[in-house]
């Protein structure tokens, strides 16, 4: 599913609410801006039911350019991680 797909199913399943393809759009955008904003803040967000996600720090390391195969320094670096809740694994 992307973007576009869960506009039209939010859409589709709030029919008759007055609520168009912009005004989905917008919450959708929002809600994300506000999960980033708050995993940036705690380094956590966690939904019930769906699972957590957690800033996961890398360290730096050696790597090697597939092309070449010269040695390269890889920087440390931040990632976000997700961890599925117990009800949402049983249901895939």
């Amino acid at each position: 599913m992307n973007k576009k797909e869960l506009i039209e199913t939010i859409t589709k399943n709030h029919a008759g609410r007055g609520l168009s393809k912009k005004s989905v759009a917008g919450i959708i955008d929002d809600t994300f801006a506000a999960i980033a904003k708050g995993i940036k803040k705690a380094g956590r967000f966690s939904f019930p039911g769906f699972g957590t996600f957690t800033v996961k720090s890398r360290a730096a390391r050696k790597g090697r350019n597939p092309k070449t195969g010269e040695a390269i320094k890889i920087k440390a670096s931040k990632a976000v991680k997700f961890k599925a809740a117990p009800a949402f694994k049983k249901g895939l």
